[in-house]
């Protein structure tokens, strides 16, 4: 019995990702973008099904971490200066 003509499409990288493979510096830029509009809960129906393809869950989970990280930091820093 062979295996499934679609069990390499499960291995494969989405559609959405496969023009970023040859340049990863767009692709992380992609992912920050994403994770930095999705922040402020301003992101767009059809970009928000877009990400969804082009990304997958470890790339959005560790982007949003170090998001989460960069905010904290940068409001730490704003008290700093204010309570000086």
């Amino acid at each position: 019995m062979s295996a499934p003509d679609n069990a390499a499409s499960r291995h494969s990288p989405p559609e959405g990702a496969k023009k970023h493979l040859g340049r990863p510096g767009v692709f992380l830029e992609s992912a920050w973008r994403a994770v930095f509009w999705s922040f402020f809960g301003v992101r767009r129906g059809r970009d928000l099904e877009r990400d969804a393809g082009e990304f997958n869950l470890v790339q959005i989970v560790v982007a949003g971490l170090l998001g989460a990280l960069v905010l904290v930091l940068v409001l730490l820093g704003l008290v700093h200066l204010v309570t000086r």
